[in-house]
């Protein structure tokens, strides 16, 4: 579609083809970046970590091919931080509770509920998020 600068009598108006060609970059600006929610990838770390990792990020891929944009604390803490010094845990768990609260919603996998994911889920509840939980083959169930 072609948009003149012209009017049908052939007299140039600017007016009307700024505004036409204002709304359609703005069409397009709106397809190419649609709301995307951020969600909260709460899954186990501890255990066998090497296997809780990897199904970590087949679960960020699983929420990233839902058109959302997932964030896993427990896949970037552990990169400069270890679980297994109380303080540092402790800070990570702090450092989740307040990214948790930036997101739209909380996404529980898995079938077993760790102390982490439990309090995660906790705080998620009493801050009225969205909570969704999805069993190991992703197929959303009601609750675990």
């Amino acid at each position: 579609m072609t948009i003149s600068k012209f009017n049908s009598e052939g007299y140039y108006d600017p007016t009307p083809y700024a505004a036409i060609t204002n709304v359609i970059k703005e069409e397009k600006a709106e397809r190419n970046s649609a709301f995307k929610p951020l969600v909260y990838i709460c899954s186990p770390y501890s255990g066998d970590i090497d296997i809780n990792v990897k199904k970590a990020r087949a679960f960020c891929r699983f929420a990233l091919e839902k058109n959302c944009i997932p964030l896993a604390p427990h896949l970037l803490f552990p990169q400069f931080m270890d679980d297994d010094i109380p303080q540092e845990r402790e800070l990570a768990m702090f450092m989740n509770m307040v990214l948790l609260g930036k997101c739209n919603e909380l996404w529980v996998f898995g079938d077993i509920i760790s102390k982490g994911m439990a309090e995660e889920i906790a705080k998620a509840k009493k801050r009225k998020q969205l909570i969704r939980y999805f069993n190991e083959k992703l197929q959303e169930v009601d609750s675990l």
